[in-house]
């Protein structure tokens, strides 16, 4: 049984257009397959976690709080609050999307990354197309990190000792994904300054020791800079509205 395909064009284009984002998913997934068997998990044990969890940071905070001892009620705790974030990811693609009884599958499948190659691609593309693509992205996406993560626990010690430099290179593969992610929203001013104010509180933030909540105080001031830029623009272009 497999997810039902409209287009077979489309389901080739949205693999196609995941294609650059394997450049992060594998190095990293590569570093979780070393940590999971580092922290005592077995080679299948590390695979199943990342094909049931597929959570890219929890993964991680999931394999160091089960080592620990942590109990199984907080481990699950922290895990969902990591990825609260997708409560928000999904009603904003549900409208692009249409309805199928493979959405739980569809949902497992969203990442950051896939999340925001969605919200730029399936609005552009016509209705029938829009489920194929969106499959095809996520499966993409999905059995690349699956794969790295096997990698990873079943070779990765040797191959980090083949290749120094390749274990120096990983843990920065994620947050350069991102980076490529939001490169095109530096061609228009207003997300130059938001962008801009998320950065500069993020550094300043992680200068004065507040590490923890650095991540989610910037973003909160990069998206306030947005909104009020944005209604100060209208309301300059408007002046009588």
């Amino acid at each position: 049984m497999s997810l039902p395909v409209n287009n077979a064009s489309a389901w080739r284009t949205g693999v196609r257009e995941a294609l650059p984002l394997l450049g992060g998913y594998i190095p990293v997934a590569i570093s979780f397959g070393m940590v999971a068997v580092q922290a005592g998990f077995s080679v299948w044990q590390a695979v199943l976690i990342s094909a049931f969890i597929y959570a890219g940071a929890s993964q991680f905070l999931f394999v160091a709080m089960v080592a620990s001892g942590a109990p199984w009620w907080l481990v699950v705790l922290m895990t969902l609050l990591i990825n609260a974030r997708h409560v928000v990811y999904g009603p904003s693609l549900a409208p692009w999307l249409p309805k199928s009884r493979w959405s739980p599958l569809l949902c497992h499948g969203m990442t950051d990354q896939i999340f925001a190659l969605a919200l730029t691609r399936l609005p552009q593309l016509a209705i029938t197309e829009r489920l194929g693509w969106y499959s095809g992205a996520m499966l993409l996406a999905w059995f690349s990190w699956i794969a790295g993560t096997a990698l990873g626990a079943v070779a990765g010690e040797e191959l980090t000792r083949l290749w120094p430099l390749l274990g120096e290179i990983m843990p920065f593969a994620l947050p350069a994904l991102f980076l490529v992610l939001l490169a095109p929203r530096f061609s228009s001013a207003l997300w130059c300054i938001a962008l801009g104010c998320t950065i500069l509180v993020a550094m300043l933030l992680s200068l004065y020791g507040f590490t923890n909540s650095a991540i989610p105080l910037a973003a909160l001031s990069g998206a306030l800079c947005f909104y009020l830029v944005s209604a100060t623009t209208k309301a300059g272009a408007n002046p009588n509205g």
